[in-house]
C-alpha cells in the first residue's frame, strides 16, 4: 500500500499545477454552499436575537424595515423624523417606558445614539470606566469605538459634519469623553452615546454665543439700542460646551416639535403591550408601530429565499466542476498510457496500476474536503462578526 501511496503522491507533485487547481476547484464548490448556509444562520440569530429583546418600536411612516435597521442596527435612517411629543404620548400611555432615538450624525463613522440613560439600562450597558452621561456635550463611547479612537475618559471626539454644503444646520461638536462601556458584543460597542438634547445641539436646534456685553467682546458688538446688542459675524456658535459657556446654550422652539428617529417601547407586561398596540391601530395617528420580530422574521425569510436560490446555482456549478474533475483525470489517463505500458511491463498488475490512479484521485478528493471543511470552521466562528460587520 505504502508503494501506491508514494507512486500516487510523486505524481501529483510533479504535477503540482494541474493538482492545485483541481483541488482549488473542488474546495470552493464544497465551501461555497457550507459557508452561505453558515453565514444565513449566523444572520438569522443575530438579526433575530436582538430584535427579540426589543419589544415594540414607533416611528414615522414609511419603510418599516428601514425603520427597524436604522433603530436596533445604528444604520443612517432613511425615514423621516418625527417630533418628540410622541414619546410623551406613549408614557402618558402608563403602558410602556418611552426611549427616543436621534441617529442622525455620527464620529468618524460610528453613530452618535442620541437617546436618554433608560436605553443603557435597557440594553444592559455595563460602563468599564467613568460614568453615564449627564449634561449638554458629554458622550459615552462603546468599548470598540474607545479603541477605534484611541479614546478613553476625560479625553474628546468630534461629531463629524453633517454634509460640505451645511453651512447653516448642524455643526461639528467637540464631545468630552465621561465613560467607556464594557464590551456588550452588540452593535452597542460601536456606537457613541449621548443625551437626546446633545444630539440635537449637533442638529443646529440650539446654541450658545460669547457674551457680547462682556467688555473683551466690545470688537464683535456692531450697536447698543437700549437692552439689545446687535453683534457682528465675528461672533460664532460655540463648538464646545464647558462649565463657562453651558449656561449661554439654548434651544429655538418648543422642544415637542424637535425631531426623533424612533421610539423603543418597553411595555409593562404582555397585556400592556397588546393595550398600547390596539392604541396605534386607530387610523389618523400619524405614525406607526411596529414589532420588530415581525419585521426581522420577513427580512429572514428573504434571506432564506436568496440563500435557496443561490444554493441551487451552487448546484449547477458543482456537478459542472466535477464533470470538468472526471474529465481531466480521463484526458490525464490517456496522456499516461506510455507511463501505464511501462508499469505493466515492469510486473504492476492492472489492480495496482488502478490502485495508483484511484489514490490520486482519492488524495485530491480528501485535500478539497479538508480545505473547505477548515474554511466552513472559520467562517462559522467569525460568521456573527462578519454580519455585525456588513
Amino acid at each position: 500500500m505504502k508503494d501506491v501511496l508514494y507512486l500516487a503522491w510523486r505524481y501529483l507533485r510533479f504535477n503540482r499545477g494541474k493538482a492545485t487547481v483541481l483541488i482549488a476547484s473542488i474546495s470552493l464548490i464544497l465551501f461555497l454552499p457550507a459557508a452561505l448556509q453558515v453565514v444565513v444562520r449566523a444572520g438569522a440569530r443575530t438579526l433575530t436575537a436582538r430584535a427579540d429583546r426589543t419589544p415594540l418600536m414607533v416611528g414615522a411612516p414609511g419603510s418599516a424595515v428601514d425603520l427597524v435597521l436604522a433603530a436596533l442596527y445604528f444604520r443612517e435612517p432613511t425615514v423621516e423624523s418625527m417630533a418628540y411629543r410622541e414619546v410623551a404620548t406613549v408614557a402618558e400611555t402608563g403602558l410602556a417606558t418611552a426611549i427616543p432615538l436621534h441617529l442622525r450624525f455620527n464620529v468618524r463613522g460610528h453613530r452618535i445614539v442620541g437617546t436618554t440613560l433608560e436605553y443603557l439600562e435597557f440594553r444592559g450597558l455595563e460602563l468599564a470606566a467613568g460614568r453615564a452621561f449627564a449634561v449638554l456635550g458629554e458622550c459615552v463611547l462603546g468599548s470598540a469605538v474607545a479603541r477605534s479612537l484611541e479614546a478613553e475618559v476625560g479625553g474628546h471626539v468630534l461629531s463629524s459634519p453633517a454634509g460640505a454644503f451645511d453651512i447653516a444646520g448642524s455643526f461639528p461638536l467637540k464631545m468630552k469623553v465621561i465613560g467607556v462601556l464594557a464590551p456588550a458584543g452588540t452593535v452597542d460597542d460601536e456606537a457613541v452615546f449621548v443625551d437626546l438634547k446633545t444630539s440635537w445641539v449637533i442638529a443646529g436646534l440650539a446654541h450658545g454665543h460669547t457674551d457680547v456685553t462682556a467688555p473683551e467682546a466690545s470688537s464683535g458688538v456692531l450697536a447698543v439700542e437700549g437692552n439689545n446688542v446687535v453683534a457682528n459675524a465675528s461672533v460664532l456658535s460655540y463648538t464646545e460646551i464647558t462649565p463657562e459657556n453651558i449656561d449661554s446654550f439654548h434651544f429655538h422652539g418648543a422642544s415637542e416639535g424637535f425631531p426623533v428617529d424612533a421610539i423603543i417601547a418597553v411595555p409593562r407586561d404582555r397585556k400592556s403591550g397588546i393595550l398600547l398596540r390596539g392604541r396605534y391601530e386607530e387610523p389618523g395617528r400619524g405614525v406607526q408601530m411596529l414589532v420588530p420580530r415581525d419585521v426581522v422574521d420577513g427580512l429572514v425569510e428573504t434571506m432564506f429565499s436568496v440563500r435557496d436560490a443561490v444554493f441551487a446555482v451552487s448546484l449547477g456549478l458543482g456537478a459542472a466542476t466535477i464533470a470538468t474533475a472526471v474529465l481531466v483525470f480521463a484526458l490525464s489517463i490517456r496522456l499516461r498510457r506510455r507511463e501505464i505500458d511501462t508499469m505493466r511491463k515492469i510486473g504492476a498488475p492492472h489492480g495496482r496500476v488502478r490502485a495508483v490512479l484511484t489514490t490520486e484521485v482519492l488524495i485530491v478528493v480528501a485535500a478539497s474536503l479538508a480545505i473547505a471543511a477548515a474554511l466552513t470552521v472559520t467562517v462559522s466562528r467569525f460568521g456573527g462578526l462578519l454580519i455585525g460587520l456588513l
